[in-house]
């Protein structure tokens, strides 16, 4: 739904009036000029698992192992980053491989920005996942940038789509209806009061549909920030990220935009969802302090096993990474995690 006018500016678009939030937030990241195109990467706005420790690479690599043992180990193992940012996670995942797999390994880095300079030549960079993959396709916080609409309920108690300016002004526009409105007494319905918001996750549904559906066989998982029926926020997640600090989210390019991921919505039958805490001690991170007996026999693996501890707790910890969660999706295999 749309109103207003729009200029051309820099290869820009620049609009003047009001907007739902879905293509405000796409503009604002994707289109020409916009968040998500620049060339620094999300690494210069926000901190990711990848960028907090070589430990969740190493994870990964762990899981396409997994994985590459119950494909009976093919002579050809695909692994897809969604929404690769820099190709930090392929590569580090490329690093950690045993050689045997790596020798067979197909990587594939998925993001809407061009590749960086001095990309590892065994990485191909794409603007959309591989059709009949074989193997692990994960998405490292990619749906919580895939935009979705915002509801609020008005005076009346009914629920209205958000509609937002460029300067990130806001006012209510039409009652919700159809599938959206579906979705939303589905997954996230909101009681008759005034104030109250959503965010409706149907587009990101569709997209982690379509990701799964590139799979011929193997496993797709989903990380993200992450909330379940029954523990929807109550008055939604929307926000914004620039340099490293969170902001209001305002659609004009200068800042990513992003919202919790109601993974429950997203999940397709068999899939499975877990905290991220639990993924990776099921993968060997686990944060165990090293003996202090190590100190007195060998100082600098005790100071590197220290260190490594005190990042594998980072990615574990509640209240922070370690809350995130994972949507595990086999495709014909069986699935990765014990219980």
């Amino acid at each position: 739904m749309t109103a207003g006018t729009r200029d051309e500016r820099d290869g820009r678009h620049e609009w003047q009036e009001w907007r739902g939030w879905r293509a405000a937030a796409q503009d604002a990241l994707y289109a020409p000029g916009g968040f998500y195109r620049r060339a620094e990467g999300p690494a210069g706005h926000f901190r990711t698992s990848v960028h907090a420790s070589p430990l969740f690479a190493g994870a990964v690599a762990r899981l396409l192992c997994r994985v590459d043992e119950a494909l009976g180990r093919p002579a050809e193992l695909d692994f897809v980053d969604m929404a690769a940012g820099r190709g930090e996670l392929t590569g580090g995942v490329l690093a950690a491989l045993p050689a045997d797999v790596a020798a067979r390994t197909r990587a594939y880095a998925v993001e809407i920005a061009g590749p960086p300079a001095g990309l590892d030549h065994r990485i191909e960079w794409l603007d959309a996942p591989p059709e009949g993959a074989t193997g692990l396709l994960f998405a490292n916080e990619w749906l919580d940038n895939v935009p979705v609409e915002v509801v609020e309920v008005d005076a009346e108690g009914v629920a209205r789509l958000v509609m937002v300016r460029q300067d990130g002004t806001e006012r209510l526009g039409e009652p919700v209806d159809g599938a959206p409105a579906r979705w939303l007494e589905r997954w996230w319905p909101l009681p008759g009061e005034q104030g109250l918001r959503a965010e409706i996750g149907l587009p990101r549904d569709e997209a982690w549909a379509g990701a799964v559906g590139t799979l011929r066989r193997g496993l797709a998982v989903a990380v993200d920030y992450a909330h379940t029926a029954g523990a929807r926020p109550p008055f939604g997640t929307l926000t914004g990220f620039r340099e490293g600090r969170e902001t209001a989210p305002v659609p004009d390019g200068s800042c990513d935009i992003t919202a919790h991921v109601a993974l429950d919505a997203c999940a397709l039958p068999g899939g499975r969802l877990l905290p991220q805490r639990e993924a990776l001690r099921a993968l060997d991170v686990t944060g165990a302090r090293p003996p202090l007996s190590l100190a007195s026999t060998d100082p600098a693996a005790y100071v590197r096993a220290l260190a490594s501890a005190g990042e594998a707790a980072e990615l574990t910890a509640a209240g922070g990474l370690g809350d995130f969660g994972w949507l595990v999706q086999p495709v014909g295999v069986p699935g990765p995690f014990p219980g």
